[in-house]
């Protein structure tokens, strides 16, 4: 845990807060890789993940950007109303689960409203390492647009497109034409709201984009209807203890409960950081973070989310 100092504070679009954050020894934050996000713990207890959007060569700040959602689970209502400069907070040290393609490749990047934020790490960090790039950012109008003052002054600014919904001048991006044709050194990324996402997602996966060349990044989970969640059973492999996972409860909160440490950060499936390898049982995959070839395994599964459709899963704990 990092105890960094809210350094500045400042409105980039309606609705958008940007917040840097420094120790306050002013000292050097650890370092970070581009796509990487920290975990930012509200005295409240909550806890959320936002993306870091500044050159990852930098080591004085970490800057994030937050969207403040309407439909807020607590989090970014918190960070928009309660969180002030010249207060302390707590953080993870990054983590990387949105990395970038290897030297050689040619990058890709797509993203809408709040999901430039890894974008522009990404940018900053091909820009600097000279490889093949270009940015393509979608958005309702120039108001709720952040970073579009930092994007155009960027060393990058000529391999940025926007795409201005609101335009008099059609803009918007055709995903289909500009996925039409995969190619084997491309790589693509995405990050921005579910629907976008899955636009997005659909238009590469019906051009054939192999899955290991598509990267993606989500902020929320898409809404779950849990009205036929069932009750199962969780055995854990190493010590052969059953526990009864109620239909109203998840895998996680039973084993918390329990004292059976499993790491979680977002528990909504988006992180990848609780993925449990599965012993023996079919999972019913609700996470976001696994690939649809990893799905299809049924060795690993997030607790946080996932539930079972046979009625006992095994698993490594």
């Amino acid at each position: 845990m990092l105890q960094v100092l809210v350094n500045r504070k400042s409105i980039v679009a309606e609705g958008i807060c940007s917040f840097e954050l420094c120790l306050a020894n002013g000292s050097q934050l650890p370092a970070f890789t581009a796509g990487a996000h920290v975990d930012v713990h509200l005295p409240s207890g909550v806890v959320r993940q936002y993306s870091l959007c500044n050159a990852p060569q930098e080591r004085h700040r970490y800057l994030i950007g937050v969207l403040k959602d309407p439909s807020s689970r607590g989090g970014s209502q918190a960070m928009h109303e309660l969180v002030e400069e010249g207060q302390t907070l707590h953080i993870s040290e990054p983590r990387n689960l949105f990395p970038l393609a290897g030297p050689g490749a040619t990058h890709l990047l797509i993203a809408g409203g709040i999901g430039i934020t890894p974008m522009l790490a990404m940018a900053h960090e091909l820009q600097r390492q000279g490889e093949d790039f270009e940015l393509h950012y979608c958005f309702r109008s120039p108001d709720r647009a952040a970073f579009l003052d930092e994007l155009a002054h960027a060393a990058f600014t000529d391999r940025v497109v926007l795409h201005d919904d609101s335009s008099a001048v059609p803009s918007n991006l055709d995903a289909r034409a500009l996925l039409r044709t995969p190619e084997a050194d491309r790589h693509v990324y995405v990050c921005g709201p579910g629907g976008f996402m899955d636009y997005i997602l659909g238009c590469a996966a019906a051009a054939d984009w192999p899955q290991a060349q598509v990267h993606r990044e989500f902020f929320a989970a898409p809404p779950v209807d849990h009205a036929a969640d069932r009750a199962f059973e969780v055995q854990l492999a190493r010590s052969g203890k059953v526990f009864q996972i109620p239909a109203d409860r998840s895998v996680f909160e039973v084993l918390d409960e329990a004292g059976i440490q499993i790491e979680t950060s977002c528990e909504q499936g988006i992180c990848g950081s609780c993925i449990t390898r599965v012993v023996q049982g079919i999972p019913d995959h609700r996470d976001q973070f696994m690939t649809d070839a990893e799905h299809a395994s049924n060795d690993q599964f997030t607790p946080c989310c996932s539930r079972a459709k046979t009625p006992c899963l095994v698993l490594d704990l």
